[in-house]
């Protein structure tokens, strides 16, 4: 074991690769022959039944035989096992080498996109593969399998990539180095990407004819315009370009002298940690499906999306849209009812186990999205029957569920208020003529620029029945099964956690539900509505001014989703990564990306034991993770304290962590952790009550 593991020292290897992320050169250096993009790893399921682990390996390349890949696979030295009998099956545990079984999936302008099928026997150990493309080995071609009775070490993350107009020299760490080191230490087993994990604006810009149709200023020679073949083969063409250049090496060009970078660390990790991901609107264009209708089933416009969905199901999926097999059979998928209106093919939501009691959910929360719509009813249907149909497989303690926007949120109504007003129709018009505050709209229809990010919030009005309806139905389930449910999500470019959970109604506290609010307090694991909303953003992104943390904080106060159920935001943040005290405790404007880890797997790694500092029983305060770990406490919380709760850390439990960026300027890139211990849940509630929910119909929230 000891021949076959050797010491990763990620600092030492890539600290080079974070120097000149603020910038990029003339030309991303793309070779004329062989390899142009990956190796990217991709986790397609987990049959526990079969114990089964599958996941893909794609390879680009050009002007060379298919590349074959080899393999070894043995026991890591991770510790996470099976206790004493996983620990000796472990030491004497053969090596297995063999090659990946390839297939041609796809080919274009001379490029040849291989997949590579990955499937191992899971054991009573973790494994470590590593792997060789025709014969180069480099220290990162390596990942982990978990060992088949643990639960996933999860990394979730968004909005990997810089909005056009970023002044990136701003920022001369990297997350993904710092993503690196903890893995080498930790290993990682998945990573979630929550959407916009590619940042497409630049369709606007480098597109040539598709800037032509963009700047076009006769309205209707512009809803007119057809998708030609030479216009469609220039948005393909850009998309494939934009693809190779930021997943092959992290190479990015905006809109200005300073919006540049080279995430060179980002490429690795694709390459040592498998993903699973959903999309969102960068993926495609900014602001994608949250526009009129009209405007979206424009022809050119909706070909935008067509190219975007092509490529993201190529390098984000590894399989072509003229696959049946790996594109419409494969049980990982959860396919929407029917073709969506402007992209013209089934969403794609995917679930898989990771982990023996984990479940993951990543809801595509883009493909049907219209202005009025996020996913359609027909499709939730089928979405609930599958989650029914997989806890009947075996018991689910959590279930992980990608949202892509945020559902825990504070509301901002007032501002879509504003910023669809007619009474901002003049000030509209003299902005789309250039005469005053040229940002103020976009350039597709004419709205105010933020409206499209406003109208893709859960919270939007068009919206807020859609968001009632799913947050009821993923309580009911969860409570019905004794599941506890985490949602994931990114989008906003900071970090938060929202929360749904049992009401603490100051009436209750004089009445003969006092031992009530003190079990949801006392006994967070007994609680059937605790949902956490774990929102990371942005690994990449610049962060807004802290004046929008304030605002939020202001509007973060306690809601009541219904008569039983509060929703509000953890004071996560109180400590500042210096230590400073902060004002705007709930939501952290720095770059940031998120982990979570069961408890037995965190009690079993002696990195991570010594991180967090904690035992079963211990009752945690949410916060930052200190030098003497978490924080806990042993005395009883008072009724008054509304908003802190202490979690305790439970068999079954796991702790969901902020990595926040300490210092933008340092290629150090190191993180302060800030963490939320998630208990599971001990009992269930086949019927709960919605009286008092908004929107819907409190006695059966399914009824839409």
């Amino acid at each position: 074991m000891q021949d076959f593991y050797d010491p990763w020292d990620t600092e030492a290897l890539y600290q080079e690769k974070v120097q000149g992320c603020d910038t990029c050169t003339d030309k991303c250096a793309v070779p004329e022959r062989g390899v142009v993009c990956g190796p990217i790893l991709r986790l397609i399921g987990v049959d526990y039944e079969r114990n089964l682990y599958r996941g893909s390996l794609l390879l680009v390349s050009r002007d060379i035989a298919a590349p074959q890949v080899s393999f070894a696979a043995g026991p890591s030295d991770s510790g996470i096992d099976a206790g004493t009998m996983g620990s000796n099956e472990a030491s004497s545990a053969p090596h297995n080498h063999s090659y990946f079984p390839r297939t041609l999936f796809f080919e274009e302008h001379g490029l040849q996109f291989y997949r590579y099928n990955i499937e191992f026997e899971m054991q009573n150990y973790e494994q470590l593969v590593k792997y060789a493309v025709d014969a180069e080995i480099k220290p990162h071609y390596r990942f982990f399998v978990p060992a088949k009775t643990a639960n996933f070490n999860t990394i979730s993350y968004s909005c990997n990539g810089f909005s056009l107009s970023v002044d990136t020299t701003k920022f001369k760490g990297s997350m993904w180095f710092d993503i690196l080191n903890k893995h080498a230490k930790t290993h990682y087993h998945v990573m979630l990407g929550g959407g916009d994990q590619i940042y497409s604006d630049g369709i606007k810009l480098y597109c040539d004819k598709f800037n032509e149709w963009l700047t076009e200023k006769n309205p209707s020679v512009k809803a007119r315009a057809k998708l030609t073949p030479e216009l469609r083969a220039d948005l393909d063409n850009f998309y494939l370009k934009e693809y190779i250049e930021w997943y092959g090496y992290g190479y990015w060009k905006g809109s200005t002298p300073n919006s540049k970078t080279t995430q060179a660390c980002f490429p690795i990790a694709m390459a040592c940690i498998p993903s699973i991901n959903i999309w969102d609107d960068h993926d495609i264009i900014d602001g994608f499906g949250s526009y009129s209708h009209s405007f979206m089933k424009n022809e050119v416009f909706s070909g935008v999306g067509k190219s975007a969905y092509k490529y993201y199901m190529l390098f984000q999926h590894h399989v072509s849209i003229h696959e049946r097999e790996a594109y419409l059979e494969d049980p990982s998928w959860l396919l929407g009812h029917k073709e969506s209106d402007y992209i013209g093919e089934k969403s794609h939501s995917v679930f898989t186990r990771i982990g023996p009691t984990w479940g993951m959910l990543g809801l595509d929360c883009r493909t049907e999205r219209k202005i009025k719509q996020i996913v359609s009813w027909d499709t939730y249907a089928l979405v609930f029957k599958r989650l029914e149909m997989e806890v009947a497989k075996g018991k689910m303690d959590h279930l992980m569920v990608m949202l892509g926007v945020p559902i825990a949120y504070p509301r901002l109504v007032w501002l879509e208020w504003l910023f669809s007003s007619k009474f901002l129709a003049p000030l509209k018009y003299l902005s789309k003529k250039g005469f005053i505050a040229r940002g103020l709209v976009n350039e597709f229809n004419g709205d105010v620029e933020l409206l499209d990010d406003l109208n893709d919030h859960w919270c939007a009005r068009h919206h807020k029945k859609e968001r009632n309806f799913l947050v009821s139905k993923l309580q009911d389930f969860g409570a019905k099964h004794g599941i506890r449910i985490t949602i994931l999500s990114g989008d906003v470019h900071l970090t938060t956690v929202g929360r749904f959970r049992s009401n603490l109604h100051s009436h209750h506290i004089t009445s003969s539900k006092e031992s009530e609010v003190e079990r949801v307090l006392d006994e967070p694991e007994n609680d059937v509505r605790l949902m956490f909303n774990v929102i990371s953003s942005a690994v990449v992104n610049t962060p807004p001014p802290t004046a929008m943390s304030g605002l939020l904080q202001k509007r973060s106060g306690i809601h009541h989703f219904d008569r039983e159920t509060d929703e509000d935001v953890v004071p996560l943040f109180k400590t500042d990564v210096d230590g400073t005290h902060r004002k705007f405790f709930s939501f952290m404007n720095r770059r940031n990306w998120s982990d979570l880890l069961p408890v037995q797997n965190v009690l079993q790694n002696e990195y991570l034991r010594d991180l967090y500092k904690v035992s079963e029983g211990d009752k945690c305060v949410p916060g930052i993770v200190s030098d003497s770990g978490l924080e806990k406490r042993t005395s009883d919380q008072s009724p008054a304290e509304k908003q802190n709760v202490l979690y305790p850390v439970t068999s079954q439990g796991l702790i969901a962590t902020i990595h926040a960026e300490k210092d933008a300027l340092s290629v150090e890139s190191k993180s302060v952790a800030y963490a939320v211990v998630v208990p599971d849940l001990k009992r269930t509630n086949k019927s709960l009550s919605h009286k008092g929910i908004k929107h819907l119909d409190a006695t059966n929230p399914s009824e839409v």
